[in-house]
């Protein structure tokens, strides 16, 4: 059963839309798909500009899936090329047509990072961002320690990162996490048209002016290699396993136990 449908606008812009009820987890099955779509549209070149936007109105993408991540080997060598996750989150950056993530409702820990990945991201006044990693005795190795910085600076990086703890809409768009907050009722067809401006441009410009801006980023996958390295580290802390159990006892991954993301972080400290 797929998670995901595409539909292409006659100017050429993909929109994908995200399923997988209750809370648009990335689950293993729904990563390999969506890798596998990033790097079918990153190469179509009929395909000028990328949407991704859920189907369920209260996430964008809740996060990686814990239990997955409980499985992952602890003794992984230190790695020399990027892994499928990064490789994924670099097509989303680097492809030559812009990325635009519309983020209705939460969007956590590798969901906050693959929309990280993408050129711009556009939110509802209810969207929430969470990076939950450190509670859970992990840290962000979908690439949100290298992006993050980048895009907020260290400080509120560190906050977030650090803090676990949910960052509202507006206060993301202060920061930069965000391009801009608009309403529920409009979101949808702001970034619609702003695509499909784009998408009506020389595609030889675009793909220039994008990879020109691209290039500014200096040291991208040096970075996403130390951290990959990192996360690896952690995963064979045995307080990291146990922290990752603890969060799915208390809820974590149901309906319920995600709506207070921030909170369940801070009961896993607590405990």
């Amino acid at each position: 059963m797929t998670a995901l449908s595409v539909d292409t606008t006659p100017r050429g812009v993909a929109v994908v839309t995200i399923s997988n009820e209750p809370v648009n987890l990335m689950t293993v099955p729904v990563f390999l798909e969506l890798a596998d779509l990033v790097d079918d549209l990153a190469h179509d070149e009929a395909v000028r500009a990328v949407v991704f936007r859920s189907a369920q109105p209260d996430w964008f993408i809740a996060h990686f899936d814990v239990e997955a991540i409980l499985g992952f080997p602890a003794d992984q060598p230190t790695p020399t090329e990027l892994n499928t996750f990064h490789a994924m989150c670099e097509m989303l950056r680097t492809m030559p047509k812009p990325t635009i993530a519309q983020i209705d409702g939460r969007v956590g820990g590798g969901g906050s990072e693959f929309a990280l990945s993408c050129d711009m991201r556009f939110a509802t006044p209810s969207a929430i961002l969470n990076q939950p990693e450190v509670a859970l005795g992990i840290i962000p190795g979908g690439s949100g320690t290298v992006r993050l910085p980048r895009l907020i600076g260290r400080s509120r990086a560190l906050e977030a990162i650090l803090g676990c703890d949910d960052i509202d809409a507006r206060t993301a768009a202060d920061w930069g996490w965000v391009n801009r907050v608009l309403p529920a009722d409009e979101i949808t067809s702001f970034v619609d048209r702003l695509a499909d401006r784009i998408a009506g441009f020389p595609a030889h410009a675009v793909a220039e002016a994008k990879a020109s801006v691209v290039r500014a980023e200096s040291g991208v996958e040096r970075d996403l290699l130390d951290e990959g390295a990192a996360f690896n580290r952690t995963l064979g802390e045995e307080r990291s396993q146990q922290a990752m159990r603890r969060f799915l006892e208390l809820g974590g991954q149901t309906a319920e136990g995600e709506r207070r993301l921030g909170e369940l972080a801070g009961e896993i400290a607590d405990t």
